[in-house]
């Protein structure tokens, strides 16, 4: 039912590419949102601008209950031509943590318990270089992610480099790797999580991407290994907002069988 209902959402977000747009490029429609797909965009937003990310994502869990997140919000907030701040929040309830977006609440119970989570998000994004030639585009996001309410309490510290290239036609690729001093229910160990994306605009309101990403637990007794392939896309509905949809399947027993994240991106 989940899958149909997907599907379904799907074919009515395609239908808005029937809103005409004319005389502008992809680049003047993109919000340069970082939650339409697990791997961030490289720059920040503009200075003065802010941007506001949400969306619910599902996660069809191999044992316990699903896990459901929302409102996954993020706000960016543009300083500089290189820095914006980040503050967000988000909630979680299902059997096991999410490991499928940017926001870290850490392993889950991995029983098949029920868990709810409910945190906050804060920190800071900059862009270290431009892309010239071969040498890629860059940024770095440090964050900080504190439970307001759950099994555990501990501040996560989370560290991402990103980098990405413009390639012809429009097209990017862009690569990152999150590293997460995480805290369990009975010890802190850490989660390297690296991916790939490459984003493809269809028309200028609208982009396809294909990713692969990953999840991989070191200094825990029970080491888990996580990867996923993602397929999704985005519609600019306006020149403000977006609406973004992705799916996945984990590729080992470790991974959920299944995943959706449907969400929106506005800027002002």
């Amino acid at each position: 039912m989940v899958r149909r209902l997907i599907a379904t959402c799907a074919g009515s977000m395609m239908l808005l590419v029937a809103i005409g747009s004319h005389g502008s490029s992809a680049e003047e429609w993109e919000l340069g949102t970082d939650r339409d797909a697990f791997t961030p965009c490289t720059h920040c937003v503009a200075p003065g601008v802010v941007l506001l990310e949400a969306s619910h994502v599902y996660i069809d869990n191999g044992t316990g209950l699903p896990t459901n997140n929302f409102p996954e919000s993020l706000l960016r907030i543009g300083a500089t031509e290189w820095l914006e701040w980040r503050i967000g929040a988000n909630y979680g309830i299902g059997s096991q943590g999410n490991v499928v977006t940017s926001v870290e609440v850490g392993e889950g119970t991995l029983d098949g318990s029920t868990l709810y989570e409910s945190s906050i998000l804060y920190g800071f994004k900059v862009n270290l270089s431009k892309q010239d030639g071969l040498m890629p585009e860059t940024c770095f996001i440090m964050e900080g992610s504190t439970p307001a309410y759950g099994d555990v309490f501990g501040t996560v510290p989370v560290a991402t480099g990103v980098a990405g290239w413009h390639l012809p036609r429009g097209c990017r690729l862009d690569a990152a790797v999150r590293y997460a001093y995480s805290e369990g229910l009975t010890e802190w160990f850490s989660r390297w999580s690296p991916s790939v994306i490459l984003r493809m605009p269809v028309t200028e309101r609208v982009e396809v991407h294909a990713e692969w990403f990953g999840s991989y637990t070191a200094g825990v007794r029970d080491t888990t290994s996580q990867p996923f392939v993602s397929p999704g896309f985005h519609v600019m509905l306006t020149r403000r907002l977006e609406m973004g949809l992705r799916v996945g399947w984990g590729i080992t027993p470790d991974a959920a069988p299944f995943f959706s994240d449907a969400g929106l991106g506005y800027r002002w």
